[in-house]
This record gives C-alpha cells, sequence and structure tokens, in this order.
C-alpha cells in the first residue's frame, strides 16, 4: 500500500511569537499559551501531552499522558510506576514532554528530568479521582500481557468486591511524577514555514537563557 502525501499544504499564520513579547521565565509563557488552549473551542483536551522515554530495550518511546498540575518547579502526571514508561524513567529520568494546539498553530517541547512525588502528594491526588479510576488502578497490571479482556473486567469486578463499602487506598505502585524542566522550546506556526521558535535553556545559576532558532 502506498499513499503519496507531498501534496499536503496548510499555511500557518494565525500569530506570532517576538522575544520583546516573551518573559524572562518560561513557565510565565506556558501559563499563558496553556490557559488561552484551554478555552479555545479548537483544542480538545489542552493538558494532553506527549511523553517520551528511552526504553530498557533502548528505544525511545511516545504516548500521550495528562498534564495534572504545572508549578513554577515543573510539571506532573500521574501513572504506574511499573509500567513501561515508569521502568523507563526508572533505568533513565531524562525526558521530554510535548504540547501540540493545532488549532492555534502552537508547539511547546519540554526536555527534564524526573522525579516521583512525595507519597502524601500522590495520596491526595488519588483521593480526588472517581472510584472508577481508583480501580482501574488496582485491576490493570500496565503494560504487562493480559490473555483477554474478559481478564481485565473480572479483575475490576475483584477489586469492587473487594473495597465495596470501603475506602479506596492509594496502591503503591501508582502515583505522580514532576518533570524539572531544563529547557523549554516555543514553537508557532508562520507563513512560508518561518516559523517563530524561542528557546529557554536553564543555566548554572537558575536563571534561563532566551535564544531564537532557526526554523
Amino acid at each position: 500500500m502506498e499513499k503519496d502525501l507531498s501534496n499536503y499544504r496548510k499555511s500557518y499564520q494565525k500569530d506570532a511569537l517576538l522575544e520583546n513579547n516573551t518573559p524572562e521565565n518560561p513557565i510565565e509563557l506556558f501559563r499563558d499559551w496553556f490557559l488561552i488552549a484551554d478555552q479555545d473551542d479548537s483544542v480538545h483536551e489542552a493538558n494532553a501531552m506527549n511523553l517520551s522515554t528511552i526504553g530498557l530495550d533502548g528505544y525511545p518511546k511516545n504516548r500521550v499522558v495528562l498534564l495534572k498540575k504545572f508549578t513554577w518547579e515543573g510539571f506532573i502526571f500521574y501513572t504506574n510506576y511499573q509500567s513501561e514508561k515508569g521502568k523507563a524513567i526508572a533505568n533513565n529520568p531524562n525526558v521530554c514532554l510535548s504540547f501540540f494546539w493545532q488549532g492555534l498553530e502552537q508547539q511547546i517541547i519540554i526536555k527534564g528530568v524526573a522525579e516521583k512525588l512525595p507519597e502524601n502528594l500522590s495520596d491526595g491526588y488519588f483521593e480526588s479521582r472517581p472510584d472508577g479510576s481508583k480501580l482501574g488502578a488496582w485491576a490493570s497490571n500496565q503494560s504487562q500481557i493480559v490473555s483477554s479482556r474478559e481478564t481485565l473486567d473480572t479483575s475490576l469486578q475483584n477489586y469492587e468486591n473487594q473495597f465495596r463499602n470501603s475506602e479506596i487506598p492509594r496502591p503503591k505502585h501508582w502515583g505522580g511524577y514532576l518533570i524539572k524542566p531544563i529547557s523549554i522550546e516555543f514553537w508557532q506556526g508562520r507563513p512560508n514555514r518561518m516559523h517563530d521558535r524561542i528557546r529557554y535553556t536553564l543555566q548554572k545559576d537558575y536563571h534561563w537563557k532566551k535564544e531564537r532558532l532557526a526554523p
């Protein structure tokens, strides 16, 4: 099977990204862009982000996860620590996050280092989840091979029975990661493929260096 995509074209011209309109701290710019994306009807899940890790087999792997919080320190998401991504992070905590908001013609690419959240913070977020999501964290051995869908459904039913009429605690193998950024690149689509790219790089004195990159 073959399909030629060479004639696919789109002109980007919704906005511009100029140095004199950017703050010194990239988290401020991320906040501003995120708030706009979150309120824009063209963006269905502003907090959906691509997470790239280096697997135990030496290959990079990308998957979409959900950003659950961002702070001056970095970006937080939650997962099963025993999953493929959890094992990859344990082996190599250097990761990359990326956001693509097509309707706004914007990308954000974040390189950083992942570290586990303190247990009390993971507990607090877990308590806020719907019971079905809590049970799913117990029922699914994420990334492990299963024989059938029925196996998963049976596992979920077993945990529903186990925790019926009681609080559902957080499994110790489930929790959050904080990605502490070392570089954040903001990409704004422009006409003629002359896109705007502004990269912030964290310096040893914890200040951010701001540079324009060629598209």
